[in-house]
């Protein structure tokens, strides 16, 4: 490009952004909610895994024989205590999302109040996962398994549930869209209302229906709850979590004015592989996985979410794969946790890894144990490049104006101060309009002349424009 044109287009774009606003904080990740469709966060986010067996640890016996603090229910189930390294771990191993289970109802007060000091500990843990610039998934998990007593119990579970996500909603209801709610673990759906197994279907349409209704609830309440939490991407929780049932003409996505919807399934299919250690009285626990047959279910299982979600523009997270390594031959256990991230992430769902104490991930080293498998995992993210839609076009809204140069100028503003551009993959593709890895004010110059080469009438593409001005 020219000298004088150079010139020029700078001080037009500095003209241009002096009247824009483009602070941005120090935390990109926690500075609010970015015009992005779920779709397009939940793929952001790539593979996850669970902080697993740490704050959803229950029982009565840790409030008897523990200190009283957060930490004793921390470390009840064998985890040790959470540092920021473990967290930034996560982060450097090349995860994009940590799923936080929790177990609210640990030293919580009088009228469901939760414990001033657990939720600061849970805080802790988030605050770490949004500064290592990772998405972060909260629920409530089992929680003691006060669950069941929905269908006998409604009226006062229903209030205990209103009152968590209340308090939830208000303590972090200004962070930004990195940090995601989900509506509740794999507890809904009632056995002591309709048997699955049972071949009959008495009480089917009123368990599904209480789930429908509870999830309802989880986005009435946190829409109104203000701040950030009206546009807040929220996780919505399938059918006891089962991809079949999940299906089912019965299950019934909320209404959602925002339209900022995910749902949640788990996978762990065959069971037998990816549940049992040992045999029990329903299976024979199998050490291998990988017959024609078992990457047959995995295909149809994910084929399934797909069509009735991922095509009808519903994301998928599948909150929780994975399989256990004791008695389970090494390269089974490896071949399954790939395949099934790898069948997930082509159909565009994110696969978050199932993960307790050293099982997959040491919380010593704070990397994978098996490395062979977090290269496979880096391959499967980095193997379908984001579509850039057209050049310069960085809202994605079929045109290229002012508001796309001025988008350009704020993500430039947040790089320059050492923070994330708040774009996705593909918007960051979409600015580099010179294409030298970088964007900055000459981009967002040469979007602002060429839109005005367009208000005069002009037919030229943007390619043809650069072409144009680098004679």
């Amino acid at each position: 490009m020219k000298k004088t044109k150079i010139s020029a287009l700078l001080c037009a774009a500095m003209l241009m952004g002096a009247a824009l606003p483009v602070g941005t904080p120090a935390n990109a990740a926690d500075s609010g909610m970015r015009d992005i469709t779920t779709m397009e966060l939940v793929r952001e986010m790539g593979i996850g895994i669970n902080l697993g067996n740490t704050y959803e640890s229950c029982g009565d016996w840790i409030a008897q024989w523990g200190d009283g603090t957060p930490e004793s229910y921390e470390t009840a189930w064998g985890s040790p205590v959470i540092t920021q390294k473990m967290i930034q771990g996560y982060a450097d191993e090349g995860f994009g999302v940590v799923r936080v289970p929790v177990a609210w109802s640990n030293m919580m007060g009088e009228d469901y109040t939760i414990s001033p000091a657990y939720l600061e500990a849970v805080r802790e843990v988030v605050d770490w996962a949004l500064e290592a610039d990772l998405y972060v998934i909260l629920n409530i998990h089992w929680d003691g398994g006060w669950w069941e007593n929905f269908p006998t119990d409604k009226e006062n579970c229903m209030y205990k549930y209103t009152r968590i996500w209340t308090q939830l909603c208000e303590a972090f209801g200004s962070y930004g869209d990195h940090l995601m709610f989900e509506s509740l673990n794999e507890e809904g759906g009632w056995s002591s209302l309709w048997n699955q197994y049972g071949g009959v279907t008495p009480g089917k349409a009123e368990s599904f229906g209480l789930l429908n209704e509870i999830n309802q609830t989880f986005v009435d309440l946190v829409r109104s709850s203000g701040g950030n939490n009206a546009k807040r991407h929220l996780l919505i929780a399938g059918y006891n979590t089962n991809f079949e049932l999940t299906c089912d003409d019965l299950y019934e996505m909320p209404d959602d004015p925002e339209n900022r919807c995910a749902v949640s399934v788990h996978y762990y299919t065959p069971a037998t592989f990816a549940i049992l250690e040992q045999d029990a009285d329903w299976g024979k626990a199998s050490s291998t996985w990988g017959t024609d047959a078992e990457f047959a279910e995995l295909e149809f299982q994910m084929n399934l979410m797909e069509t009735h979600f991922i095509k009808e523009g519903i994301p998928v997270i599948i909150g929780e794969y994975g399989c256990p390594t004791k008695n389970k031959e090494a390269d089974s256990v490896h071949l399954f946790l790939k395949s099934v991230a790898e069948e997930a992430y082509e159909r565009q769902m994110c696969p978050v890894l199932w993960d307790t104490t050293d099982l997959h991930y040491s919380r010593t080293t704070c990397k994978l144990k098996d490395q062979e498998l977090k290269a496979a995992f880096n391959a499967i993210t980095q193997s379908s490049a984001p579509e850039t839609g057209m050049l310069g076009d960085v809202n994605q809204d079929g045109t290229i104006n002012a508001a796309d140069a001025a988008t350009i100028l704020t993500a430039a503003a947040a790089v320059g101060s050492g923070a994330a551009s708040g774009l996705t993959a593909a918007q960051e593709t979409a600015a580099d309009v010179d294409r030298d890895s970088d964007f900055d004010a000459a981009d967002a110059a040469v979007v602002l002349q060429y839109a005005a080469e367009l208000g005069t009438g002009s037919t030229m593409t943007l390619e043809e424009f650069l072409a144009s001005i680098n004679s």
